[in-house]
């Protein structure tokens, strides 16, 4: 067995199709090829994924050889990798954009530990990841940090700043993670990205590297490790499955599109070689990535990560006839009552289920990319509802809570993002009667850095929703929960101005769940 061919078996190379190209010598890299940064993620009770992609841009290209290049990984127990537990060599592989996915197992559980690549001369900064406790393990507290919308253009990432001295032990990125949108000259602009509308392999890429040069995101991701999910921008704005959004030059195939750039996620992101269920040709026949995903955080979380974009059915009532999204008349719409349409999927709710019945875990988490709970808004004699959320899908929705209502246990908690406002509320059996079981509570937050809600429309919303006991909107920054066996708190970390590079940051909400009592307190608001 060649040295190459070894390579591939070990590290699980072979399996994506790539390039037969031979090695390259790391000793033709004239410049550190580290500026994306490094992340971690994927992480179980024995294992996580370490992540890296060589990088150095030229005026006219790459400046990288059209080769696979060795990388060598390092895991220790400490900062100084005097106690080094596993190593090894991986391939960048020019097919992937140089990106490396490596899966060192046998962990110890429980355990922070410290990572970094070499290739030849050149070191990586050093990440910082965590193994899961075993799932039948005693875990006391638990901080999970989530963030979602992060849009170049209209602010810097200094928000992550403060996640960072947070100290989180898991962070969930609950997507848009990119905007795919040509620069823009709008107000509000504070920095800009090259190119134009990305439509294609290349074009992603290149967004995603514009991205990861941010020193803020990448202190994030090298602080603890991720579980990511995306939404529509990672690929179209509103798009739903197979069918194209509604944003950008129009394509003669969306499934190439798609495929493209979902595989610019996967180079992009800490994510499993699993997750190519299909490998990288089946992306091209429209196969999926999958993100969804289950873990157990030994005796206090059942926690799963979801998918709403890439199984969903077509949005309906689109105003005039339209593809994507749109406020809908709810009386009017009787497609919104179809019991057969789903956001998730069957396959995907179907899973779903199976993973959160009664059991030893404290807490029921569901993270995904949007509001869940019915949010009206219009007036109460015609009252509307966007169909591109779970609004849009009353029945697959009612489905769920239906299955958490059965369990009675009265610990779940739902996690989401994309609308760019900070919603706190009550998940009810019914929403349609505001006296009805609450079942859970559900904490959506507002955008890392986006466009931001009008105040009076925010006003509006919240005086037609009863069971949301908070909203807020004009601010950026994420959502930090603590989860203890009695309870659990949450916590809106708000940044004064995301146009500045370093903004101060505050607290603009914070309540507490009693452990099966589905009641929020309120702590500071």
């Amino acid at each position: 067995m060649n040295r190459r061919h070894l390579l591939r078996t070990l590290f699980g190379l072979g399996a994506a199709g790539l390039s037969s190209a031979s090695i390259a010598d790391p000793a033709v890299l004239r410049r550190n090829p580290f500026t994306l940064g490094v992340a971690s993620g994927s992480p179980d009770h024995h294992s996580v994924v370490l992540w890296t992609r060589l990088y150095d841009q030229g005026l006219f290209g790459s400046n990288l050889p059209d080769a696979p290049i060795p990388v060598t990984w390092e895991l220790a127990r400490d900062e100084r990798f005097s106690q080094i537990l596993a190593t090894g060599q991986a391939l960048a592989e020019p097919a992937l954009a140089h990106a490396v996915h490596v899966e060192p197992e046998g962990l110890p559980s429980n355990t922070w530990l410290y990572y970094r690549f070499k290739a030849g001369t050149m070191v990586s900064p050093v990440g910082r990841t965590r193994t899961l406790p075993q799932a039948d393990a005693r875990v006391e507290n638990w901080r999970i940090a989530f963030a979602s919308c992060q849009h170049y253009e209209r602010g810097y990432f200094g928000a992550y700043a403060h996640l960072v001295q947070d100290k989180p032990d898991l962070v969930l990125f609950l997507g848009d993670y990119i905007y795919e949108y040509a620069p823009s000259r709008a107000a509000g602009v504070v920095r800009t990205v090259e190119g134009g509308w990305c439509l294609s392999l290349p074009e992603y890429r290149a967004r995603y590297a514009t991205y990861r040069q941010d020193p803020h995101l990448q202190a994030a991701h090298a602080a603890a490790p991720w579980m990511v999910t995306w939404d529509d921008h990672e690929v179209q704005n509103d798009y739903a499955g197979v069918q194209p959004g509604n944003r950008g030059p129009e394509v003669s195939d969306f499934l190439a599109r798609r495929a493209a750039a979902y595989q610019a996620y996967y180079e992009h992101m800490p994510l499993r070689a699993a997750a190519l269920v299909e490998q990288l040709t089946g992306l091209q026949r429209g196969g999926e990535l999958r993100l969804y995903t289950n873990c157990r955080i030994g005796d206090l979380i059942n926690l799963s990560l979801l998918d709403n974009r890439q199984y969903r059915h077509p949005q309906v009532c689109t105003a005039n006839g339209e593809l994507g999204s749109s406020g809908v008349e709810r009386g009017a719409c009787t497609a919104l009552r179809d019991e057969g349409r789903s956001l998730l999927g069957r396959q995907q709710e179907q899973w779903l289920a199976q993973q959160h019945s009664a059991g030893s875990q404290r807490w029921h988490v569901l993270a995904n990319a949007t509001l869940f709970g019915q949010r009206l808004y219009g007036t109460d004699a015609k009252p509307r509802v966007s169909n591109d959320g779970w609004d849009g899908y009353p029945r697959a929705r009612q489905r769920l809570i239906d299955h958490f209502d059965r369990l009675g246990e009265r610990n779940l908690l739902m996690l989401g993002g994309d609308i760019h406002d900070n919603w706190i509320g009550h998940i009810l059996r019914d929403y349609d009667q505001p006296q009805s079981a609450r079942v859970g509570v559900e904490f959506c937050g507002g955008a890392l850095v986006s466009s931001l809600t009008n105040a009076n429309v925010l006003a509006s919303r919240r005086r037609l929703n009863p069971h949301y006991v908070y909203g807020d909107h004009g601010v950026h920054g994420y959502g930090l929960v603590d989860l203890r066996s009695d309870a659990l708190e949450l916590r809106v970390r708000a940044v004064d101005n995301s146009a500045l590079r370093h903004p101060a940051i505050r607290t603009a909400a914070a309540f507490r769940v009693a452990h099966g009592q589905a009641q929020l307190e309120l702590l500071q608001a």
